[in-house]
């Protein structure tokens, strides 16, 4: 038990879009409710209710205003000097919601620090990865110079951090591997509350894909997979693969676009399976998807690796080159039987990873730094 709530500063890389790590943001905040929340810039849209009158930014907040918030990647360089120049005022320690560049905000304080790495920068420290997240000479030099400068900030700040957390097992083997830290695993706040079972709607005949369609998540594996399995694949989000995806595509395979929150809750209530080709840090979709009681089909690597426990939430498709993955995702497809799985046991796997967990495991990391 928890006697005393040290408190403390929240950093986080920008507040440009709500999305995964936002939502960490969030939590922290509604678990210290007192606590200012750092940012190098802020869109307004992308600050939510709890976080409202808690935002501090700094300059480069004026200098992404005035180039009208289009885009914040020529800024990215200058990220580092601004949040070495933070002033947290008088609390007890700093928590840092790091992706790529706010680890910096570590050298602005000597209180102890707490920093929650959704991933270290995998593009920076991956040329292969990083060659299929820029196009053109321009695009690829730009990414490389970015590249450099995030390495440089990790390499440089990881060593002064009191406290690493990785949200995820495969996260923490990229930490010890490109930090040489180790740290604790913290599963990031899946909405548990919104993503439930309606026992009123009656599972469909269609496998659903969701998310962005960008080359890292292999969204073409699923749709090859789908094709030579000869099932409905429901493919719900945009992204430049869309194009690709398409031209592949077996007839049965259905392209919604970006879809609602409410669509997209109910396209995970009804579908037989969610397939996820791609390797995540974590993944948050599938865990949405488990918390309506729908098994997952997933790549055994990543976060999947936590959250997809065979025989109870879902199928591991082993890793291999592309033919044999699209092989053995066919293959999970042509063979799934729903039957197979227990859906209230589903949900109850899923509820591992609710937001109450993750905030009261937050605390105690914090907790046990200040003592």
């Amino acid at each position: 038990m928890i006697d005393k709530q040290p408190s403390i500063a929240i950093v986080h890389e920008r507040l440009t879009e709500v999305a995964g790590s936002e939502h960490v943001v969030e939590q922290l905040a509604v678990r210290w409710p007192t606590a200012s929340v750092y940012v190098p810039f802020a869109n307004p849209e992308a600050v939510v209710p709890v976080l409202r009158g808690r935002v501090h930014t700094t300059g480069l907040d004026r200098l992404h205003r005035a180039i009208g918030r289009r885009s914040y990647a020529p800024i990215l360089p200058l990220v580092p000097m601004a949040l070495r120049r933070l002033d947290f005022g008088d609390v007890d320690a700093v928590v840092i919601s790091h992706h790529a560049l706010a680890l910096s905000a570590v050298h602005a304080t000597e209180v102890p620090t707490v920093a929650y790495v959704h991933s270290p920068a995998r593009w920076a420290w991956d040329r292969q990865m990083r060659a299929g997240e820029a196009s053109g000479m321009a695009g690829k030099s730009a990414l490389a110079a970015l590249a450099a400068v995030a390495r440089r900030t990790e390499s440089g700040a990881a060593p002064r951090v009191t406290s690493v957390v990785a949200n995820s097992t495969e996260v923490a083997a990229r930490i010890k591997r490109w930090w040489n830290r180790d740290s604790v695993v913290v599963h990031p706040p899946v909405d548990t509350d919104r993503y439930t079972p309606d026992t009123t709607v009656e599972r469909e005949d269609f496998f659903l894909l969701a998310g962005r369609l960008v080359p890292y998540k292999r969204p073409d594996i699923a749709v090859r997979a789908a094709a030579q399995a000869g099932v409905r694949l429901v493919v719900a989000g945009d992204g430049r693969q869309a194009d690709l995806c398409r031209s592949i595509a077996a007839p049965d395979t259905e392209f919604l676009g970006r879809v609602s929150d409410d669509d997209m809750l109910s396209l995970q209530r009804r579908a037989r399976a969610l397939v996820m080709p791609g390797v995540e840090d974590f993944g948050i979709v599938p865990v949405e998807a488990m918390a309506c009681g729908t098994p997952v089909i997933a790549v055994g690597a990543g976060g999947a690796c936590d959250t997809v426990v065979e025989g109870l939430s879902g199928e591991l498709v082993r890793v291999g080159a592309d033919p044999a993955l699209v092989d053995g995702f066919a293959r999970a497809m042509a063979t799934f039987d729903s039957s197979y799985y227990s859906s209230a046991d589903i949900r109850t796997h899923a509820e591992k990873f609710s937001r109450v967990a993750f905030r009261e495991s937050m605390a105690q990391v914090v907790a046990d730094v200040c003592r």
